[in-house]
């Protein structure tokens, strides 16, 4: 592992946030283009490249304006935009405006495909076909590489289990159904979950794109697993592990995460119908499940099968619906 992959790994297994980061870990622009196609935007692209320049300009413009920074020339508009990353991975004395004005960057990069998403009269049904093709094919290439995958498979939330979800929780709003979209990978051996992780944010996820607090990880001891793969001290840090989702079996394990997976809107739609002022990425959140073989054998069975998890969920549905005024509600 890289310096790189552990920093994305961890996000990806904590569910922390970038902008709490002080530095990112990219060595060359080979890393940085990697990064950048994640995230569809092309290095080779004139017109891609200009488009970051434009939301660097205006992550620096806010700046200015919101907080009276006065950003040095060299990050605000000297050098390339997609040199920024490799300032914010040095030592040099703009190393934390560059991290400053990236975080701004990513923030107005998001704002901006979803903003996107709404402007467009595109179902649902479209936009998850193409994010299923988008993993589909990632990780079947993947697999024709020979990367420790024994199984896959993807998954929409019905209507009714939606319904059921939101009854079943205290928060009731439909914006907070992150599983919509699920895809579930199983590994053959503990020792491949961490490979595997690492693989899919070179891959197929941005790791700035891994929703916030909505991380799972009950089977990643990453400390130990950096000791084994990378000798760097440095990244060594204790991990905090989230609460086990509250209707699953007290013996279910598993690594869950959410990203806002970007998909190119020439997918979605031709690119003559596009207005000029659209912005050529949304963003579509997406449920990622990781196991090993034996783990998921063992979490379809007893109290942690999913008809078991089904069966409390419903109970607390029929608690809140039936309960009398001056019944306790039924703990969270």
């Amino acid at each position: 592992l890289t310096l790189a992959d552990v920093d994305a790994v961890r996000l990806l297994l904590t569910g922390q946030s970038v902008i709490d980061w002080h530095r990112l870990s990219f060595a060359d622009h080979a890393e940085v283009d990697r990064f950048l196609r994640l995230n569809e935007l092309d290095p080779e692209s004139d017109e891609e490249m200009g488009r970051l320049e434009d939301i660097r300009a205006d992550a620096v413009d806010y700046l200015s304006r919101a907080f009276a920074m006065a950003i040095p020339d060299e990050v605000a508009a000297d050098l390339p935009a997609r040199d920024l990353f490799l300032v914010a991975s040095s030592h040099g004395p703009h190393q934390k405006w560059a991290c400053v004005v990236l975080k701004v960057m990513h923030i107005i990069q998001h704002i901006n495909g979803r903003a996107g998403l709404l402007k467009m009269s595109v179902s649902d049904e479209i936009i998850f076909r193409e994010i299923e093709l988008k993993v589909m094919q990632v990780v079947e290439q993947l697999r024709a590489a020979g990367a420790p995958l024994t199984e896959w498979e993807w998954s929409r939330k019905p209507r009714d289990s939606q319904i059921t979800k939101l009854l079943a929780k205290r928060s009731t709003l439909a914006a907070n159904i992150y599983d919509k979209l699920r895809f579930r990978l199983i590994v053959p051996a503990p020792e491949d979950l961490v490979p595997m992780l690492a693989t899919l944010t070179r891959q197929l996820i941005p790791f700035n794109y891994v929703v916030p607090g909505e991380s799972l990880n009950q089977l990643v001891d990453l400390d130990e697993a950096i000791r084994k793969q990378i000798t760097n001290p440095t990244v060594s840090q204790a991990i905090k592990i989230p609460s086990l989702n509250e209707f699953s079996g007290p013996e279910y394990r598993i690594v869950n995460f959410v990203a806002d997976l970007p998909l190119r809107i020439e997918r979605l739609l031709p690119k003559s119908d596009l207005p000029s002022d659209l912005t050529h990425v949304v963003f579509v959140l997406t449920e990622f499940q990781i196991a090993d073989k034996e783990t998921a054998l063992r979490n379809e069975s007893g109290a942690s099968s999913h008809e078991a998890y089904k069966a409390r969920q419903h109970e607390r549905v029929r608690l809140r619906l039936f309960r009398d005024k001056d019944d306790p509600l039924p703990p969270d």
